[in-house]
């Protein structure tokens, strides 16, 4: 029973954790950091952000690796999770008081180091502690923490009169208070599991980086749809409907994640008790599929929510469940945080690409064409799915 406590003790100080964590970056990368580029850049502001997102993207992609595998190599989540945390706090404090684009862009850089100093070790500490019967609850859990992001974000900018540097204040507070809980009090369990021989024969291990090849895969095509709306959301749909307010916009953000992160909880806790936990992927990776098409369709602001709505819980709750399988089939529990760091590709290679995607098609085409391009992604990560279904 005392191992069955602690067991929810720390998964609920890990979701808050991780709720802490995407509140470091959603509302700062969909709606501060574009207000702020908008302010700073004017009509130039697409080009900036999508200029600020490849940048910060190859520095995240590196220290996402890097601190993950260090933290294999120490034995230690909590040091490189507390000393993130307060670089990425520190530099979220300085971003809104930077007068140039060429300033922001260098603290965004120094954000991305923080930020995945916490985030690489962090993501590696569930899979240290949380057993394999339990990975479907967890991706249920760790689903509300885009919610939070959007909450946060609504809070954020819920007054008008607020300044820009209390809005981001705002959010710095609420990140300590969710991550600070697990940091003090949270077992470092990978000091507990370093020991452990790893499991399995050598075609077993064979078997599982093929499924983590295929996982990999679809992460990738579905977080480039996903990374897309989230750069470019506010500026779509203040040109879908240009009176629409921050906090309206907001509201709607937090709406998708809030009914994707239902979904995930409940669907995270039956493909625990039926053993099928790639089933709900591919229903996910189809729904968002499907709220893409209704997005590019979309003529006035109603049809437009409403697609976004379906792609955004479908998506919020694809990542929360493929993140937790994905620490089952990781083959090397000694190296979990370097693999994971190698799985986090998947979240910032689509932000190197897809300024690239955008700024080829909305220029020219519209925000409609981009979406259909996403969509046929999202389906190719349908098949990859169905396929490791078969063979799983």
């Amino acid at each position: 029973m005392g191992g069955q406590s602690r067991e929810h003790r720390f998964l609920a100080l890990y979701a808050l954790a991780w709720a802490g964590s995407t509140i470091a970056y959603v509302p700062f990368l969909t709606l501060l950091l574009p207000m702020h580029v908008r302010e700073l850049a004017g009509s130039e502001a697409v080009r900036w952000l999508a200029a600020t997102t490849f940048l910060g993207a190859i520095a995240a992609s590196l220290c996402n690796i890097a601190f993950g595998w260090a933290s294999d190599l120490v034995g230690r989540r909590r040091p490189f999770v507390l000393a993130g945390l307060l670089l990425s706090s520190v530099m979220l404090q300085i971003a809104p008081r930077t007068g140039t684009l060429l300033s922001l862009t260098a603290v965004i850089a120094l954000w991305q180091v923080g930020l995945n100093m916490m985030l690489g070790p962090l993501s590696a500490w569930a899979g240290d502690q949380v057993p394999d019967g339990r990975k479907g609850l967890l991706g249920g859990l760790l689903a509300f923490a885009p919610a939070s992001g959007a909450l946060a974000g609504a809070l954020a900018t819920l007054g008008d009169a607020f300044s820009l540097e209390t809005r981001f204040a705002v959010v710095g507070v609420i990140v300590a208070l969710c991550v600070l809980p697990l940091v003090l009090l949270g077992d470092d369990g990978f000091a507990q599991t370093r020991a452990r021989p790893a499991e399995g024969s050598e075609v077993a291990r064979k078997v599982l980086k093929g499924m983590a090849t295929r996982m990999w895969l679809a992460r990738l095509l579905v977080q480039i749809s996903e990374a897309s709306l989230f750069a470019f959301f506010y500026l779509w749909l203040r040109s879908v409907d240009p009176g629409l307010a921050d906090g309206a916009i907001a509201r709607v953000l937090l709406t998708a994640m809030v009914i994707g992160a239902l979904v995930a909880l409940v669907a995270g806790d039956r493909a625990d008790r039926t053993g099928q936990p790639v089933s709900p992927l591919v229903i996910s990776s189809i729904g968002a599929a499907l709220g893409l098409i209704i997005m590019a369709l979309a003529e006035g602001r109603d049809g437009a929510i409403a697609g976004y709505i379906l792609f955004g819980l479908s998506t919020s709750a694809f990542l929360a469940l493929h993140s937790a399988h994905t620490l089952r089939v990781l083959p090397d529990s000694a190296r979990r945080g370097r693999d994971l760091g190698l799985f986090n590709l998947t979240n910032t290679i689509p932000s190197l690409a897809m300024p690239a995607l955008t700024l080829a098609l909305v220029p020219s085409l519209g925000f409609s064409a981009l979406f259909v391009v996403l969509a046929l992604l999202a389906l190719c990560a349908t098949l990859l799915l169905a396929g490791l279904r078969r063979t799983a």
